[in-house]
């Protein structure tokens, strides 16, 4: 491991293309379950996987679903088929609560399809009763996914993305609140920080930058700069701006055709942004739009809270913790743990033995030990999945810290052992 060297993460904020159809799907997740819980469907039994497509005034909602009676009417014929006003609903709100309200997207012009079908019953034999372990859920999907956490920032979170991340909430609260000046940024923005790393410890900020929409076009670099530049500071907070730093604040000059009108947008395409800002691995799959069956969600989650839990627990100062499933197997094919030779008396083996001593992480064992059967999904959407506070409605309960004590119980008897 490197001891000094600079790391760089960016992050982009709720109004980006992306993001706004990472909210969509989100928002849409929340909805069914919302709509279970009304009308006393068992939630274990939603199954949704929702990509949204955004452009200029037009939002394309499609994908594969099983939906409580309520989100479904009845056509010309009889038969039961999705009705698209519930979803079309939660899309302008979504819109409207991130500030769309220009000329080329706006929430109550654009023109919104609802091209959701029933999933496929392929999938589901495999999802509702596992191969390996009958009356049990089986993972949605085959793949790979990763958890993460170090002592870098007090959400043991590595310090690039947190602090990027930061920067743009920062900037967005104040938006929306209307004070002064900064009212006039508009929802689509991007941050980048550079850090310096000495002995292995963020030391200082070596480069900053930001690119921000704004609605008044006599705005040039400079004025946006004198706008933005108190909340960067505020958000770096102890994180010291290096004398020689690199400011670029709205490079290209003149950003005010942003959002969906000026890049279309997909769900799922700032995987690395809702993660840990590339200072970890990936597997590759995205999170937003996907009921917790999709272990590309629910796992990444859970691996997230077990590594956050290795390091608050004092095992290591960083650890890395990899899981894989095949579609229609309920139990993981294999654990693996990396505590980058940060290891606090203990072995990777020892931390992967207590881990799964801790915990069942088949999708069934991750929703209950999580609680994820829940409308908590929207906020995930933009800012990162993780590094978050835990919410008294059960939002990120996968930062919770309250493995610390059975992790370190479970490694003392094994090592006793």
């Amino acid at each position: 491991m490197r001891a000094n060297y600079l790391f760089t993460s960016e992050s982009v904020a709720e109004g980006h293309p992306d993001k706004v159809c990472d909210r969509i799907s989100d928002e849409i997740v929340d909805l069914v379950y919302r709509e279970a819980a009304k009308t006393g469907v068992n939630p274990w039994g939603v199954r949704i996987a929702c990509e949204t497509l955004a452009t200029t005034n037009r939002v394309v909602i499609a994908g594969e679903v099983r939906l409580p009676p309520s989100l479904m009417k009845k056509d010309k014929d009889g038969n039961d088929v999705i009705n698209p006003s519930k979803f079309k609903a939660a899309a302008r709100r979504a819109i409207k609560d991130i500030g769309y309200e220009q000329d080329g997207f706006h929430w109550k012009k654009a023109k919104i399809d609802v091209l959701l079908h029933s999933q496929s019953a392929d999938i589901a034999q495999g999802v509702d009763s596992a191969a390996d372990q009958q009356g049990d859920e089986g993972a949605g999907d085959q793949g790979i996914m990763f958890g993460y956490a170090c002592k870098e920032t007090p959400d043991l979170m590595p310090a690039p993305i947190y602090y990027s991340h930061k920067i743009l909430q920062l900037l967005a609260v104040a938006r929306k609140k209307g004070d002064g000046e900064v009212a006039k940024l508009g929802p689509d923005a991007k941050s980048q920080v550079t850090v310096r790393y000495v002995d292995g410890k963020p030391s200082e900020a070596t480069s900053i930058v930001l690119s921000t929409q704004h609605l008044d076009e006599s705005w040039d670099s400079n004025k946006v700069r004198a706008v933005v530049e108190p909340y960067i500071r505020e958000a770096l907070g102890e994180l010291k701006i290096a004398e020689d730093c690199k400011w670029y604040i709205n490079p290209t000059g003149k950003f005010v055709i942003g959002g969906p009108d000026g890049d279309a947008g997909l769900t799922g395409r700032k995987i690395i942004v809702d993660t840990y800002g590339g200072a970890a691995p990936h597997g590759g799959g995205a999170f937003s739009g996907k009921d917790t069956t999709k272990v590309d969600r629910s796992a990444a989650y859970a691996a997230r809270y077990l590594a956050k839990n290795v390091v608050a627990a004092g095992l290591s100062d960083r650890c890395t913790i990899q899981l894989s499933y095949a579609i229609g197997v309920a139990q993981p094919l294999s654990i693996y743990v990396d505590l980058h030779g940060t290891g606090k008396g203990v072995s990777e083996d020892q931390v992967e033995a207590a881990i799964r001593q801790n915990m069942d992480l088949s999708p069934s064992g991750i929703r209950r030990h999580l609680d994820l059967n829940k409308p908590i999904y929207a906020k995930t959407s933009a800012y990162g999945h993780f590094g978050r506070k835990a919410g008294r409605d059960g939002s990120f309960s996968w930062e919770r810290t309250d493995l610390v004590k059975a992790l370190k119980e479970a490694v003392k008897t094994k090592a006793a052992a």
